[in-house]
């Protein structure tokens, strides 16, 4: 029985708020910084959803340096590569005392790594964890974000923070919940949402039976409970006013969205005439069949002055766009953690103007308002675009955003699809910012629904 018991023990969760009242709230924090960062010490265990360049970084930092304050231990700041050297210098800036470790040694009440190192640190070397771009989670694969989960599972002080944590997907918000020690994600989607099968099964159990995953909606009258239990432990802004706080230091530069089309002329493989590319598969062979025009239609875009990134998507595009740019850095799946960061943060410190990489390698964390030109490859992925865009276009930047967007006619609709998915991602801030400012809504609303009489009376 007693080893029944310890097995139980082990998979347990903290179940309550573990947080305090704040012993830290520096000046140098603008006054919705310092709101959020009193709220997340006082609940222990939270999310921090706020829109890029708000200061997350600074936030995490006065969070952690208020655990260590009331309990004297360690805390650990995972972040995406080359991000931990933006989270040193943000601490250098402040006068918050941390040190960067790649091998689990610890010299600092303050440890950062990046996310691809913590399986080399220990888990009770550390009383609370913050991950940064948290919604990078559900991108790693199952033994690394098994690692993360594991590490965060029993920590009693959490933080995650994002300015994407569920882009276009509401169920998305279950990776969160569960890191938090919330609900599990399966938990999640039976409480509040149903599919056609009425099943829990799995997109990974749907498709090996050579099926389509299930597709999951709000169950009747769940859906302002839901926004109402994510409100219990996140905060969402899309800028200050979202608070009720004066947005006059945060005002971002237009963003300039300009389109490209490229009309293939070519045949798809095995057809004898050009037709247009309607399903999935034919939009994929047409992008290969127009890789050169689109990657010269890119190479041309780019001047002799400024920074720019040129975001891929391709392996084949990014090689091509190497070739075509003599003076580009390409930041490569094949490259190594060590040289992916030597090389993203090349274009930090302006050592290299042009940049090609994908987004999933360099489309979380990093501050580039330096640069202001952006061509894109886009994809059916949302947060991709939404993230890529981001690193420049955030605030702090000082001039007009222009992004090249290049993509074919038979891709037209992945446009149309990527603007429906920011449309919901819009209103997923809506609804959670509307619950989360609205707590007599929250209080009340069960009780004021009219009561209905049985028909059998």
């Amino acid at each position: 029985m007693g080893s029944y018991t310890n097995f139980l023990k082990s998979k347990s969760q903290f179940s309550n708020d573990s947080g305090f009242k704040s012993l830290y709230i520096p000046d140098f924090l603008f006054d919705f910084q310092k709101y959020l960062v009193d709220w997340s010490v006082k609940k222990g265990r939270n999310a921090i959803f706020a829109d890029c360049g708000m200061g997350k970084t600074i936030m995490q930092l006065v969070w952690a340096e208020n655990i260590i304050r009331k309990t004297n231990k360690n805390i650990l700041i995972m972040t995406p590569l080359a991000v931990s050297h933006q989270t040193l210098r943000e601490a250098e800036k402040f006068g918050i005392e941390c040190k960067r470790s790649d091998n689990g040694n610890i010299s600092s009440k303050i440890t950062i790594t990046n996310y691809e190192r913590v399986h080399y640190f220990n888990t009770n070397d550390f009383i609370g964890v913050v991950c940064d771009e948290s919604s990078i989670l559900k991108n790693f694969n199952g033994t690394r974000k098994r690692i993360i989960t594991e590490f965060l599972r029993t920590r009693p002080y959490r933080l995650l923070g994002t300015a994407t944590a569920a882009p276009n997907d509401y169920i998305e918000l279950g990776t969160t919940s569960e890191a938090l020690g919330e609900l599990g994600y399966m938990d999640m989607l039976n409480r509040f949402f149903k599919n056609d099968q009425s099943t829990s099964g799995t997109k990974r159990q749907w498709s090996v039976n050579g099926g389509s995953a299930p597709k999951w909606r709000f169950k009747k009258h769940a859906q302002s409970s839901f926004w109402q239990w994510v409100s219990s432990w996140a905060k969402a802004l899309r800028n200050p006013s979202d608070l009720g706080f004066n947005d006059t230091d945060f005002k971002l530069p237009e963003l300039l969205e300009k389109q490209t089309i490229i009309d293939n002329q070519k045949p798809l493989p095995g057809e004898l005439f050009v037709r247009p590319a309607f399903g999935l598969k034919e939009q994929r062979e047409e992008l290969k069949i127009t890789l050169q025009e689109r990657c010269e239609k890119a190479a041309e875009q780019v001047d002799n002055t400024h920074p720019v990134i040129l975001w891929c998507n391709l392996n084949a595009e990014g090689d091509l766009l190497e070739k075509l740019i003599p003076d580009a850095t390409q930041v490569s799946g094949s490259d190594s953690d060590e040289k992916k960061e030597k090389k993203l943060l090349g274009f930090s410190t302006g050592e290299n103007r042009i940049l090609i990489t994908k987004p999933k390698i360099g489309g979380f964390g990093m501050n580039w308002q330096h640069c202001s030109k952006v061509n894109f490859f886009p994809t059916h992925s949302f947060e991709q675009y939404y993230q890529a865009v981001r690193r420049c276009w955030r605030f702090g930047q000082k001039s007009n955003v222009v992004v090249n967007i290049i993509t074919t006619k038979g891709n037209l609709n992945v446009l149309n699809n990527l603007k429906r998915k920011a449309k919901a991602a819009d209103n997923m801030f809506t609804q959670l910012i509307s619950f989360m400012n609205n707590p007599i809504k929250l209080n009340i609303e069960k009780y004021n629904k009219k009561m209905e009489v049985p028909s059998w009376l």
